[in-house]
């Protein structure tokens, strides 16, 4: 083979002919996307095509649900998302599977169903407007926020505190249920309370890379970004119609005047971490990121057995996520097809290397010897059962942490992914709440 694993920092670069390990040819990738994908996989030394024998097929949603039943794929072809992924990555469907889960746990008595609680009280609309209206009475002093299940980048999001105010929704045809071209709305008590910096919200982005749903294999990058507002935040009902204070999308923040382009407005998760930690100390914040990163693999929980498992498929996913003064997180949405442009050269650094780690991950090269524990910032945080760090390691999460100069780091087991390396889910529950780690610290109101 000729492909190298390069550095953590370069990701895995290469040049010459690249040939697959199914086929001994050169390896051959389709997409239309002209950002960091295009430049991770040409960095690769892969070879594009507009046929149909391309090996990885960088792809839109939208061909999964068009074309993908319509075709047959030889055995080492690879697609980016699950034919279902909307399951997960649309706005309503999300929180339908996560409160169906919840119900089973709470059905079964596993007491993690106490766990699932991070996401805001939401109703689907129109369908749900009725139950809406109810519940909208018992919180007068609440602010609420439409959400369009269907776009993206914040278009069409809107905050309200009153119902008149969503007049001019309603007077449209679209909130009768019985309206076959209704569009789909959830609408969500707002969290009125985000924690803050510099006096500004942010949510950030986590980046999570499912190889299988059966088992449930999940790699968890170690590197992402906050993304913050570019107006000093405030929970006046008189700023719900500033979209650049309570929108962190980077469509949303463009259009303000005091945009930062220089840094895009973002700000590494592990900058964000350091800067944690010297305010309340590194256990706290260690616990506060291990939620994070329980919050991603309880979504993951939730649509695990509804998922159309395919050895084809693979997805990237970009979770969004916040956390208010308490420390309490909340997932926002999960992208199925996270933006992968750039508007700085450091955004770019950062996606190009989270890409090409993906891309030896799916190893199409034939490199991977299946024990790996890490591959550049990807660390392998679930197979079939938890995969956990040392014990003797100061972190119970790598999420933040750098990523090592060695791209590799492999188990001393010829696999990964049974009891010895990872526990029963019980076990390894158990050994968490007598750690003390389920405890979500306690916070004054504030931060920053």
């Amino acid at each position: 083979m000729s492909s190298k694993l390069g550095s953590a920092a370069s990701g895995s670069l290469s040049s010459g002919a690249v040939v697959g390990k199914s086929t001994g040819k050169q390896l051959l990738f389709r997409t239309t996307f002209r950002n960091a994908i295009y430049e991770a996989l040409k960095k690769r030394g892969w070879k594009e095509t507009e046929g149909d024998d391309w090996d990885l097929h960088w792809t839109e949603r939208e061909w999964m649900s068009e074309v993908f039943d319509t075709i047959h794929l030889s055995p080492g072809q690879r697609v980016n998302h699950y034919r279902n992924q909307r399951e997960l990555c649309r706005k309503d469907l999300m929180v339908k599977n996560l409160k169906r889960h919840k119900r089973q746990l709470q059905k079964d008595n596993n007491e993690d169903a106490e766990n699932y609680s991070f996401w805001p009280l939401t109703y689907v609309l129109p369908g749900d407007y009725a139950l809406f209206v109810e519940e909208f009475k018992k919180y007068p002093t609440s602010f609420w926020i439409m959400k369009p299940v269907g776009r993206a980048q914040g278009k069409g999001i809107f905050l309200f505190k009153h119902l008149k105010e969503i007049a001019k929704w309603k007077s449209d045809s679209r909130y009768n249920a019985d309206n076959k071209d209704a569009e789909t709305y959830v609408v969500q008590r707002y969290i009125a309370n985000p924690y803050l910096v510099s006096g500004r919200k942010f949510d950030i982005r986590i980046y999570a890379l499912v190889t299988s749903y059966n088992p449930l294999t999940v790699w968890l990058h170690r590197s992402g970004f906050s993304r913050f507002s570019s107006t000093r935040y405030s929970n006046n009902a008189a700023t719900m119609s500033d979209t650049t204070m309570h929108l962190t999308n980077v469509a949303i923040q463009k259009k303000s005047d005091t945009y930062d382009s220089e840094t895009g407005g973002k700000w590494n998760i592990r900058d964000l971490k350091l800067y944690l930690m010297s305010r309340y100390g590194v256990a706290t914040v260690d616990r506060l990121y291990n939620e994070m990163q329980q919050v991603v693999m309880r979504s993951l929980f939730s649509v695990q057995n509804i998922m159309m498992n395919d050895k084809h498929c693979f997805e990237l996913y970009g979770f969004d996520v916040l956390f208010d003064d308490s420390f309490k997180v909340y997932v926002i949405e999960v992208n199925a097809s996270p933006s992968m442009s750039a508007n700085t050269p450091e955004d770019m650094e950062l996606k190009v290397g989270l890409l090409s780690d993906v891309f030896d991950i799916i190893d199409l090269e034939g490199n991977m010897q299946g024990n790996e524990l890490r591959v550049g910032g990807f660390d392998l945080i679930h197979k079939g059962i938890p995969i956990n760090p040392s014990p003797n390691r100061m972190y119970t999460t790598n999420l933040g942490c750098d990523i090592p100069a060695e791209h590799i780091a492999r188990s001393s087991e010829p696999s990964v992914g049974s009891a010895t390396n990872g526990g029963t889910p019980k076990a390894e529950e158990t050994k968490k709440k007598k750690a003390g780690m389920g405890a979500r610290p306690a916070f004054g109101a504030g931060g920053g």
